[in-house]
């Protein structure tokens, strides 16, 4: 019984914390394996596709936005790596935020990281779709249908068949970035190619740095912060890395690297090459460049690295789905038959239960693609950023334990804390600000409120659930 007599205390006595040899997973991702993942994780069809909006929307200030954004996720990761070195498990998030925040924040962490992903990945699919279309007249459905079968058979086979898929598919967007950069490069300095005037000066010439004005760089950092989605990937994987420790900190010490290449470098080229009223919504800008520069095929090329993105995406979100789902009933707070693993060391129940809901999204597409993926997605929008924020907490508190001699301390430390965590809290807390300024972004914040409500019904009903089952 409950101090109140309820007997639905909300801090239930924790299970104990699992380690990485606890959990039972197989350490099968390699470092090769693991560096690519980290790698992939933070490039998207945020940048390939969606990136022409923003251009669109703020011009070369977008350069400034990424850093920026960049900076608070590095912070986020350097955060993440901290408490890994100190405990690596599968479900680092919701593990985290159980053990320095309580059993509710581990609930609703490892809960809310699983709608992102479930959301996001009914949205890949049916972007798959889309792509497949261009060669192929396929209907969506089939196309997410088939990707979806694919993919959830490659998750239940073994992990290592997920690193394999997933280690290709980041090849592919690294290679297509470094592509555009190099040909770029060679463009602006030896002047080949037919595009119409590429000068370093496309950058400020026209309209300056901010030519709408700063307040529209601010409203474009909500579509910069959702293009990082899938960098903490990375911390899903702990508990089937191998050497975690040294493989994790090598993964986070080259997120600045990656986040000047990949998204900072790449927007460099692509405006330098043309004004940045070339690019507009709906368009990729690495398709405008591409013919622009006169390279045949431009479309093709890059409708086969969208694609390959996507593919991406599901995959990394049936694997993050099934671990979070396994890392909440080895904690009570999903259905113990989650918990199993199969004779692959992989989380079979938890994989199909993902599998299953995210069919929905092929449904949804059958019956109305843009509205109702416009809602679902929205899930993703806020949820991330509390995750994201969760982090960053749970680093404050285990920071604070370390400072009483009550755990041990890392020898892998976030650079200036605690200012650098309330700097990037203060970011996330902007971003969520901003998104009262835009149509999307009050519907992800009332999608945020709805969820809020079931995520607290939930808990209460795993409350009367244990209270049922202990008499």
């Amino acid at each position: 019984m409950s101090a109140d007599g309820t007997g639905l205390s909300t801090e239930a006595v924790p299970a104990p914390a699992p380690t990485a040899e606890s959990e039972g997973y197989s350490r099968g991702l390699s470092p090769r394996t693991i560096q690519m993942i980290a790698i992939g994780g933070a490039i998207g069809t945020g940048l390939f596709y969606g990136a022409g909006a923003a251009i669109e929307q703020a011009g070369p200030s977008l350069i400034l936005a990424y850093l920026a954004a960049g900076l608070a996720i590095f912070v986020i990761m350097r955060a993440l790596g901290e408490l890994l070195t100190y405990r690596p498990v599968s479900g680092s998030f919701a593990e985290y935020a159980h053990e320095f925040l309580g059993r509710f924040a581990g609930f609703a962490t490892g809960w809310s990281y699983w709608a992102v992903w479930v959301s996001t990945c009914m949205a890949e699919i049916t972007v798959a779709g889309k792509y497949v279309q261009y060669w192929f007249d396929i209907p969506q459905w089939v196309t997410a249908l088939v990707v979806l079968a694919v993919l959830f058979a490659a998750n239940l086979i073994s992990v290592r068949i997920f690193g394999e898929g997933e280690f290709w598919f980041s090849a592919i967007k690294v290679t297509a970035i470094l592509a555009m950069i190099m040909i770029g490069i060679g463009v602006l300095v030896f002047g080949f190619g037919h595009a119409a005037d590429p000068t370093v000066t496309n950058l400020w010439a026209d309209g300056g740095v901010f030519p709408h004005g700063f307040g529209q760089t601010l409203l474009v950092l909500q579509i910069v912060v959702f293009a990082y989605v899938g960098v903490e990937l990375v911390g899903v994987t702990a508990g089937e890395a191998r050497d975690p420790k040294a493989t994790l900190r090598k993964a986070i010490n080259t997120l600045p690297f990656r986040i000047g290449l990949f998204y900072v470098g790449a927007l460099v080229v692509i405006m330098s090459v043309a004004s940045w009223r070339s690019f507009h919504a709906g368009r990729s800008p690495f398709v405008e460049v591409f013919e622009q520069i006169g390279i045949p095929a431009a479309a093709g090329i890059i409708n086969f690295v969208l694609l390959t993105a996507a593919l991406s995406s599901c995959n990394s979100g049936i694997y993050s789905t099934g671990r979070m789902l396994r890392s909440l009933a080895l904690r009570d707070e999903a259905p113990a038959r989650f918990a199993a693993l199969s004779k692959q060391s992989v989380p079979f129940t938890g994989i199909c239960a993902s599998a299953g809901a995210m069919v929905i999204g092929v449904v949804v597409n059958v019956i109305s693609p843009d509205k109702a993926f416009a809602y679902i997605t929205s899930v993703s929008t806020v949820g991330i950023i509390v995750v994201w924020g969760v982090i960053l907490v749970c680093h404050l508190k285990y920071r604070a334990k370390v400072r009483a001699g009550e755990l041990p301390a890392s020898d892998y430390r976030l650079p200036g804390a605690p200012v650098t965590n309330w700097a990037a809290l203060g970011f996330l807390g902007l971003v969520v600000v901003l998104l009262l300024w835009t149509d999307g972004g009050r519907t992800a914040l009332v999608v945020g409120a709805v969820w809020a409500a079931l995520v607290c019904g939930g808990y209460y009903a795993f409350g009367r659930r244990e209270l049922v089952h202990t008499g």
